[in-house]
């Protein structure tokens, strides 16, 4: 595809500003939407630049426009692409600094999105590729042109996978998520559960064909949880790059999904910042569940991820987390990331949706409230079969009445997920924790923050928490064992090898260093808790 061609596209509305004819028949490799100010680093050759120019005001100096559009020179960007939302007009500056520069200038129009864009591109690229000889590719020229449209038409997965197997016989085929679920399938291929799919491609040791069956990755470049595959479960005779391009045309399909996933991220990243708040509004709350496409009556679930503080980890914990909650057949559900770290998910728990599936022996049905708990912790162990992912972290919380209660239940799933940071790290294993699960002290102490553990430690045991000082680390194993023996001075003193007179004189020196009386209920359990927060 070249520049000249977004020209022609009525549904565009694309007005060109400036631009010689060389620099019209550029060919586009791709499309980048940037608003920095030296947006060079993260261009690659022959990409068009969408900017909405919120970088640019009137006050600017010449300057700074000039090094922007020197920075997409630099780069060998296609052509810039300049929003008219922002000043209600592109900037007579800009295009004097395209034409120094030698740089298309093409304005959008308020009606034009960014993304009616960038899917154009994309998908006009797999048409452009239909139409080259054929000698570079296996599958006919029929098929690649009738996919291609296919492809720009928006059509299902299914008819897609039905009309690229077509003419190999139409034999059984599947296009499976790294968890495998099931995204496509034809008619040929009967119904393939989750966990039966992901054994399939633990088997199949994907990304080559056996015998027996074909597996292939259809995105090299997306991420563990991203994962998509081409699965063939019999013979096929039919040349290896004939499937990879059938697997390519996926590729183009899984980059539009994921274009639109991502600017339905917006309107979720609004309502978990409005579940954050503790007093929002009546009327924000209610507004934002409705452009995420949920119900503004509850009930509510709401759980969070977290995979720790490296770079790339929230996403990588969204991305975990929608994928599972997309083996819930029916559940509406919006997914974001959260400001503190990690991702969280808002889930319509209204009895009329169907479940996810049975998750087990006496679980609840599909209606009972604990029907999303239940089926979330049985989805859990599919996560383990992407390939090289790092296993994530969650919490649940109950459900949420109204929207008015998504803060209490964004903070109970926040808590439940400290409580599985901390018990998961303490095994080496990931969790997945409910605020339901929290039925004991030590539970109960989990989801506090480490820090506030610390600090609670530290001046409820007084002098006892100085771990340099040899006679107090062995006075603190007494109250420990005094209070797992239930506060039997015999059993402490058999347990320590001690006398009881020197459990009694221990125990006593314990009592004068913390202030706490240990036949009061109420001080053995403020040292409990103290020892546990250690």
């Amino acid at each position: 595809m070249h520049v000249e061609d977004l020209l022609r596209l009525e549904s565009l509305d694309l007005t060109l500003l400036w631009g010689s004819p060389p620099l019209l028949a550029r060919e586009i490799s791709g499309v980048t939407a940037t608003d920095l100010e030296d947006p060079g680093r993260f261009l690659q050759r022959g990409e068009i630049v969408l900017s909405g120019l919120v970088w640019w005001s009137a006050a600017d100096e010449e300057a700074k426009t000039d090094r922007f559009v020197a920075a997409l020179r630099d780069a060998g960007a296609a052509a810039l692409l300049a929003g008219e939302e922002t000043h209600g007009t592109v900037p007579e500056v800009l295009v004097d600094a395209c034409r120094r520069h030698g740089i298309a200038l093409l304005s959008v129009p308020v009606h034009t999105s960014f993304r009616a864009i960038t899917d154009t591109v994309y998908l006009r690229q797999w048409g452009d590729l239909s139409r080259r000889p054929a000698d570079h590719y296996a599958l006919p020229e029929n098929v690649r042109g009738e996919l291609s449209r296919l492809l720009a038409d928006g059509a299902d997965p299914d008819t897609l996978l039905t009309r690229a197997v077509a003419h190999l016989g139409a034999p059984p085929c599947y296009v499976l998520s790294a968890t495998g679920r099931t995204i496509a399938r034809t008619p040929a291929a009967p119904p393939l559960p989750a966990r039966q799919a992901a054994r399939r491609l633990k088997a199949a040791a994907p990304f080559a064909a056996a015998p027996a069956s074909t597996t292939l990755r259809v995105d090299p470049d997306a991420s563990p949880y991203g994962q998509w595959y081409l699965h063939l479960p019999g013979p096929v005779d039919a040349p290896p790059r004939m499937l990879h391009e059938i697997a390519e045309v996926f590729a183009q399909y899984r980059q539009g999904l994921l274009r639109r996933r991502a600017a339905a991220r917006v309107p979720a990243t609004e309502l978990l910042e409005l579940a954050a708040a503790p007093r929002p509004g009546s009327a924000p709350l209610p507004a934002a569940l409705r452009a995420c496409g949920l119900p503004d009556h509850g009930p509510y679930t709401v759980i969070a991820v977290s995979m720790g503080a490296e770079e790339g980890a929230a996403e990588a914990g969204a991305e975990a987390l929608d994928e599972l909650l997309r083996h819930l057949p029916g559940r509406r559900f919006a997914t974001a990331r959260l400001a503190t770290g990690g991702a969280a998910a808002v889930i319509a728990t209204d009895s009329g949706a169907p479940g996810a599936g049975a998750p087990g022996a006496g679980a609840p049905a599909a209606g009972a409230p604990g029907a999303v708990v239940a089926t979330l912790k049985g989805l859990w162990p599919t996560l383990d079969a992407c390939d090289d992912a790092t296993l994530p972290y969650g919490g649940i919380s109950t459900p949420a009445a109204g929207p008015q209660e998504l803060n209490g239940a964004l903070e109970q799933a926040c808590y439940a997920l400290t409580a599985a940071v901390r018990a998961g790290s303490a095994d080496g294993t990931a969790q997945l924790t409910a605020v339901e699960d929290l039925t004991t002290l030590d539970a109960l102490l989990a989801g506090i923050p480490a820090d506030v553990r610390t600090a609670f430690g530290v001046h409820a045991l007084g002098p006892l928490a100085d771990d340099t000082n040899p006679s107090h680390r062995m006075l603190l194993e007494t109250p420990d064992t005094f209070l797992a023996h239930n506060g039997s001075w015999a059993r402490t003193a058999e347990a320590l090898h001690l006398h009881v007179n020197t459990v009694h004189y221990r125990i006593g020196r314990v009592e004068l260093l913390t202030g706490r009386d240990l036949a009061r209920l109420d001080h053995k359990l403020d040292l409990k808790a103290a020892l546990l927060c250690r």
